[in-house]
């Protein structure tokens, strides 16, 4: 069941995240930023994988106890800030992620990876547009 949620989220298929998880749904992104709601999950996914469209969870190894289950694998994509994938903004990042079962849905999905590969391309992008339009960036 949890990988069906992992598939739909490769596939970027909202709907089908949409049916997969619980009314209350509780996403846990790996700061500790809480989202609550399947709609505001399906808006939160969608706005993700806007910035990120070929994201992806790769899938090294699964445990689980009771209804948790407990996903060890990678992250990865490329931050587009303008649609377009450059080979230079793909990122990748060792990940875990904790999956709250709750009959065949997903209650609660947290996130557990370092953000600092994205950070670094979010930041270079902003460098580059604060140069491009000769201010100073708060990179700097």
């Amino acid at each position: 069941m949890v990988l069906r949620f992992v598939t739909a989220i490769n596939a970027h298929d909202i709907a089908g995240i949409a049916a997969l998880v619980t009314d209350d749904h509780r996403f846990v992104d790996s700061l500790g930023a809480v989202v609550t709601g399947k709609t505001k999950i399906g808006e939160g996914w969608q706005a993700y994988f806007r910035m990120v469209p070929d994201y992806e969870i790769d899938v090294r190894e699964t445990c689980h106890n009771g209804d948790v289950v407990f996903i060890l694998g990678a992250a990865r994509g490329t931050y587009t800030p303008d649609g377009r994938l450059r080979a230079e903004n793909r990122w990748e990042t060792p990940a875990a992620w904790r999956a709250v079962v709750s009959g065949d849905q997903v209650a609660g999905w947290q996130v557990y990876a370092d953000n600092e590969p994205i950070r670094q391309k979010i930041a270079g992008h902003s460098t580059q547009q604060a140069d491009a339009a000769g201010r100073p960036s708060a990179g700097r």
